[in-house]
């Protein structure tokens, strides 16, 4: 999944929060903004830029963000989706008045915001004031900045940055963390990198340096199903003709009838008269035999 890249939307991703308010800034850089009821928590989609995705969390609507949460243009909404379901968990659970877990400070052990991908497997180096965990793939990874030790979250206050794909503008997956990010949000992004489910995406989103290192599977949507419909005048017609003419053709002979049959058979040839037998419907089916073609002289 880490690999599949973005669907172009971010419906997924908000599919979380869809009953939080929406604004809709058309004429700015972030395009559409999701927050909290008390603003608290924001969600900015931001469609033309690298940085496609911007979340953060305030102790308070007008407070500068205690963390931020980036996903850039290749991130696939899947990952977005895992951060905004536990916002929207702790948000609906947490009191007004006082700071709920999307405000709580993180573990001083950095291994609790990644544990779900220690426990997948993936492998753990250590260099001097960084970490890395990397899928056993080797194309995703977690870095880790343990140098970083105070509570600044202006420029280049990055502590965790998970990553997916090779190099390249369009290829490589980021989604970066500052310091003061809840351990508990950066493990429920990460455990979604470790899911293994197929998720949909249409081909001209795969980027071609991408193809062959992803399974493609094609789907085959299933068909509609039939709605039915009200009759219409015609048809009612048409239903009450047909049934008419089966209850003639099943309705017993008067003696009137037989005695017009009989002098109808008297006066007619025996073409006309296997025709006037028949009922009305299997007149109408009856086929009528072409004469056979006489050899030209």
């Amino acid at each position: 999944m880490y690999l599949a890249g973005s669907n172009g939307t971010g419906d997924i991703g908000f599919a979380p929060v869809a009953h939080w308010p929406h604004h809709y800034l058309d004429d700015g850089p972030c395009q559409l903004l999701v927050t909290s009821p008390d603003q608290r928590i924001r969600i900015g989609w931001f469609g033309d830029d690298f940085e496609l995705w911007k979340i953060t969390a305030a102790q308070e609507a007008v407070a500068p963000p205690r963390w931020t949460a980036t996903f850039n243009h290749v991130s696939p909404p899947e990952l977005v989706a895992a951060l905004t379901t536990v916002l929207a968990q702790d948000y609906a659970t947490s009191d007004p008045y006082e700071n709920g877990r999307f405000l709580a400070n993180p573990s001083v052990y950095w291994s609790d915001a990644v544990q779900p991908l220690l426990d997948a497997g993936w492998q753990l180096k250590r260099t001097y004031g960084f970490i890395d965990i990397t899928a056993p793939d080797g194309l995703a990874g977690v870095e880790i900045d343990t140098h970083r030790e105070g509570p600044g979250e202006g420029p280049g206050s990055q502590f965790i940055t998970l990553w997916a794909g090779p190099r390249g503008w369009g290829t490589r997956t980021e989604a970066v963390f500052t310091y003061r990010t809840p351990s508990h949000l950066i493990a429920a992004t990460a455990a979604a990198m470790t899911k293994s489910a197929p998720v949909v995406r249409e081909r001209h989103m795969i980027h071609r340096e991408m193809e062959h290192l992803v399974t493609l599977t094609p789907f085959v949507p299933l068909a509609a199903p039939r709605t039915s419909r009200s009759p219409t005048p015609l048809d009612v017609r048409r239903t009450a003709v047909t049934e008419a003419v089966r209850r003639a053709a099943r309705a017993p002979r008067t003696a009137a009838d037989l005695r017009v049959m009989a002098a109808q058979s008297r006066t007619t040839t025996p073409a006309q008269k296997r025709s006037a037998v028949l009922p009305p419907t299997a007149a109408a089916q009856t086929p009528v035999a072409s004469s056979p073609r006489r050899p030209g002289r």
